[in-house]
This record gives C-alpha cells, structure tokens and sequence, in this order.
C-alpha cells in the first residue's frame, strides 16, 4: 500500500483520496484478473 501510495503522490493524486479509493481499486483488479486465469484455464 505504501507503494500505491507513493505513486499516487508522485502522479499529484491526494494520498487521502487515494487512500480512500485503494480498497476499491484492487477488489476490481482482483476480481478481473481472476477472470484472465479463467479465461485461461478455460479456453
């Protein structure tokens, strides 16, 4: 998370509203990379 969090200050983003949006921002990425390695598996 620190990372993230460093990133975001680099690109300007508020660390607050980062911090904030974090938690979302991977369930999604989560979510569809799980869909990736089905995919895969899959096909």
């Amino acid at each position: 998370m620190g990372a993230a969090l460093s990133l975001a200050q680099a690109l300007g983003v508020d660390v607050l509203i980062a911090a904030e949006l974090l938690p979302e921002i991977e369930a999604v990425m989560v979510r569809k990379l799980n869909e990736q390695m089905e995919g895969r598996r899959n096909g």
